[in-house]
């Protein structure tokens, strides 16, 4: 079982920037994240592969704006998120899968294990 913590979010002024660390207990293949706004399904953010040269892929609404790190050794991302927009706001949540199964882990039923979540509060 890989425990997965989610760590940052908070409140913050329209247009400005806050990081979201996630951190696996165990060696995992995917890493991605994930948001649910209130009264609205959880959406896809960004999906990361934890290798050396591994792709990324972020939702064309977070484009430009977000960005990702990857520390392979702690299994760690972190998710540095800039320009932040009201509709941004969301409970984020991290997702880790631990093996390579050849999806593009773009969706919930791609990820095996989940964080609590973290609250993001964009004021405008």
């Amino acid at each position: 079982q890989v425990q997965v913590v989610e760590s940052g979010g908070g409140l913050v002024q329209a247009g400005g920037s806050l990081r979201l660390s996630c951190t696996a207990s165990g060696r995992t293949y995917a890493m991605g994240w994930f948001r649910q706004a209130p009264e609205k399904e959880r959406e896809f953010v960004v999906a990361t592969i934890m290798y050396s040269g591994g792709r990324t892929a972020f939702a064309d609404s977070v484009k430009g704006r977000f960005t990702i790190s990857r520390d392979y050794a702690k299994n760690t991302v972190v998710l540095q998120m800039n320009s932040l927009k009201p509709e941004d706001t969301a409970v984020y949540y991290c997702a880790a899968y631990p093996f390579y199964s050849g999806s593009s882990y773009t969706g919930e039923n791609e990820y095996r294990y989940w964080g609590q979540g973290t609250q993001v509060t964009v004021s405008s």
